[in-house]
């Protein structure tokens, strides 16, 4: 069945401009049947710009600019056109209107980015990026975002792809001269080549931590007994009245969660109930809660005034632990002195990649290569107990395979069978 041209409103309703996307194989003489301009779309040339007016019959509906995009040089591979017109809802629910009667369909949620993954335009990682990218409050997540858009993930697995074909080549290439016991791939090269591949592996995968703090917000539970600042210190983080203060213990009786962005951060505050023993049943629902957030946090603020202590807890050892002293000289969160310390601190407990701005910031890439890494994990098992390469090969194989979940893609025995005759000459 031939693919369907689709269109679809990119921009957001209610600005002064509004852009609707066609793409598909009738998007020109589709938009060119409702464009009067000087020349006609279907004879524009690529990458080209055009003034007009989209007219329904004898009456003309807006004038537009359009953008005509040829196929393979357009976002989704596809022949491309962009009309920007006026951003009046009426004006837009018209053009739509019109594209509709021309036979074009509406576009699904992110239908376009789809197809350009089929196109081969971008790799999943890339348009998962996309997304991130739309959705990005703050610098970090932004620049997180674009790095992966342009294709950071994709190069690094890029990379330890093909040096996993390599070492899939050269021990299947083993197999086709199992007869004549000729060992193509040096045992202690590939150990080599395993171990490097393992801890690139391992290094993607714990960069999840930094990536998924800066992609979702750094957890900050605040903690402590009843009426040492807790939410004071919320309001003033906040700059806002978040939560009630009183000098009532236990006022604070659920968690209360606002976010916040410091140096380009975006942080979850979590402001919990009073730490301490109660007959209340309400209350220790709260302070049961109140734990159960601290176990989930990144970043703890532990809190007391010079008359309390800090409250004991587990802390874990992946967890950041702030000591608050409130209500002293150097720190009192009610006029906001110590805030600017506090923050640097924050700021310092941010978890950081160590591989540059690659980082995983996606579940479903930290489950595949965690599978991955089982993978390369065996391999190198087999390897040191000199397990024949046909078994070798098949770890290394479920290895590629994972990896390829990330890309989108799945590696061919073509593609194994390409490595081989360009590296031997097979028939000699």
């Amino acid at each position: 069945m031939t693919e369907s041209t689709i269109y679809a409103i990119a921009t957001a309703r209610g600005g002064a401009i509004g852009i609707i996307r066609v793409s598909g194989p009738h998007a020109i003489p589709a938009v060119d049947g409702i464009f009067r301009g000087r020349t006609p779309l279907c004879n524009a040339a690529p990458q080209s710009l055009h003034f007009g007016t989209i007219a329904d019959g004898e009456e003309t509906v807006d004038e537009v600019l359009v953008s005509v995009f040829r196929a393979p040089h357009s976002y989704t591979g596809q022949d491309c056109v962009e009309i920007s017109c006026h951003g009046s809802s009426f004006i837009l629910s018209r053009v739509c209107q019109l594209l509709a009667d021309t036979g074009c369909s509406q576009a699904t949620g992110g239908e376009f980015t789809k197809r350009a993954f089929l196109n081969g335009k971008m790799d999943l990682t890339q348009a998962e990026a996309v997304a991130d990218l739309i959705a990005s409050e703050t610098s970090a997540q932004h620049r997180v975002a674009m790095s992966q858009m342009r294709g950071g993930i994709s190069q690094k697995l890029a990379e330890l792809r093909d040096r996993l074909l390599t070492m899939t080549s050269l021990l299947e290439l083993e197999l086709d001269f199992s007869e004549e016991h000729v060992e193509f791939a040096d045992r202690g090269q590939l150990m080599s080549l395993a171990c490097e591949i393992h801890d690139e592996i391992e290094r993607l995968s714990n960069s999840f931590a930094a990536g998924n703090a800066i992609r979702n917000g750094i957890p900050v539970a605040i903690i402590g007994a009843p009426n040492v600042g807790k939410s004071t210190l919320l309001n003033a983080l906040l700059n806002d009245d978040r939560a009630i203060v009183s000098d009532i213990q236990g006022t604070t009786r659920d968690v209360i969660e606002d976010t916040m962005t410091i140096g380009g951060y975006l942080f979850r505050f979590i402001d919990t109930a009073g730490i301490r023993h109660t007959d209340d049943t309400i209350e220790k629902m709260g302070i049961e809660r109140s734990l159960r957030a601290a176990s989930r946090a990144s970043t703890i603020i532990l809190m007391r005034d010079p008359d309390t202590d800090f409250p004991e807890m587990d802390i874990r050892s992946d967890q950041t632990v702030i000591r608050v002293v409130n209500k002293t000289e150097s720190f009192q969160a009610i006029n906001g002195t110590g805030m600017q310390w506090l923050q640097q601190q924050l700021l310092e407990s941010v978890p950081t990649g160590n591989d540059g701005d690659i980082l995983i910031t996606s579940q479903r890439h930290k489950e595949a290569l965690d599978l991955a890494l089982q993978d390369i994990v065996r391999t190198i098992s087999a390897l040191e107990s000199g397990i024949s390469g046909d078994l070798v090969s098949e770890d290394l194989r479920q290895c590629l395979s994972h990896l390829g979940e990330i890309l989108g893609g799945q590696i061919t025995p073509n593609e194994v069978l390409g490595r081989i005759f360009a590296r031997f000459c097979i028939g000699k």
